[in-house]
């Protein structure tokens, strides 16, 4: 592949992943983010970052799941920080039904009861008698992994230029636009999604795995951190309103994280949030390629941002020097 000088606009997880995976090939990289502080106006930021490719199967098409097995592969061995114990699905006794629905519709798992249940995860002991175990997930802390891949892009040559937004113009420079909601112009079909969260510290539970509980309403989830902190998450609303979290929001999740693990109540929290994840109408990230090939989008990430990140880096390489990927779109 010839060496080019390309730029990356936008320092979220895609960019981080571009950036990175570009520079690694040989090429000369300026990564360009409008905001002065990392990740401040990155959706990235808000990430649960759990790489749950075979639980996707239960909302998303067969490619997520495919190509996500393949993003889990390619975090292993790029991120030493990546926590791979799995992921653990849980049901209350009257939502059996959902366990059951959710098993049928989702693949490699091993169904964990009574003490095999207990082994796994002590803190659930007598509060739920089964679960699904998804021994190949992972997950990491959101902003560890950000500044991991920041780090790693800067070792590998990548010139940083925060506090520097791109704007579009009539230039035949190669620029990777992964702006998020910033594109939208660019991309018309774009949507933002609504999604809220929660941090808050406990050292009264204790979790190896992010730990999912399914509910008809809202399903919940809980990424255990360092130092006690556990992220909550997260709401799905077709929304674009950017306000803070709302109160029936916070009820909501709250509410099943305190049904998770009754000492989850006398938690202290310490941050919600609320922001869009940017969208296609089928909810698959893509590459968007125009302007004769000088303008790559790589966006619409939903809730797979982490997932999908360096199997997108993957589609823009393959589309450098020559090839196809199936994330790969031209403009009409």
């Amino acid at each position: 592949m010839t060496s080019r000088t390309i730029i990356v606009a936008g320092a979220g997880v895609f960019g981080l992943w571009q950036a990175l995976s570009l520079a690694k090939a040989g090429h000369r990289v300026r990564l360009l983010e409008a905001s002065v502080e990392p990740f401040t106006a990155a959706s990235s930021r808000l990430a649960g970052a759990m790489l749950l490719p075979d639980c996707e199967g239960e909302a998303s098409p067969a490619i997520v799941r495919e190509l996500g097995r393949r993003g889990v592969a390619l975090w292993r061995a790029a991120y030493p920080g990546l926590v791979t114990r799995g992921s653990l699905v849980l049901a209350n006794a009257r939502d059996k039904g959902e366990l059951t629905r959710f098993a049928r519709m989702t693949e490699r798992h091993t169904l964990v009861e009574g003490n095999a249940l207990a082994e796994l995860e002590p803190d659930i002991a007598g509060r739920f008698s089964a679960g699904l175990h998804y021994a190949e997930e992972a997950h990491m802390e959101t902003p560890r992994a950000l500044a991991f891949l920041l780090a790693a892009a800067r070792e590998a040559g990548v010139e940083v230029m925060l506090g520097t937004p791109w704007h579009e113009d009539d230039s035949d420079d190669l620029v990777i636009d992964c702006r998020g909601m910033g594109a939208r112009e660019a991309l018309p079909d774009l949507r933002g999604v609504r999604g809220e969260r929660f941090l808050v510290r406990t050292q009264e539970v204790h979790f190896s795995r992010s730990i999912h509980l399914l509910h008809p309403r809202q399903t919940l989830y809980v990424v255990p951190w360092s130092d006690g902190v556990f992220l909550i998450g997260a709401t799905l609303i077709e929304s674009e309103d950017t306000g803070p979290v709302s109160v029936r929001s916070a009820l909501e999740l709250l509410g099943l994280a305190y049904a998770l693990h009754p000492a989850f109540g006398e938690a202290q929290l310490i941050e919600s949030a609320a922001g869009l994840r940017p969208s296609f109408a089928d909810n698959v990230p893509r590459a968007v390629v125009s302007r004769r090939g000088t303008r790559i989008a790589v966006n619409g990430a939903w809730r797979h941002g982490f997932l999908l990140a360096p199997v997108m880096a993957e589609a823009v390489l393959s589309h450098l020097s020559g090839g196809e990927h199936e994330l790969l779109r031209r403009a009409v």
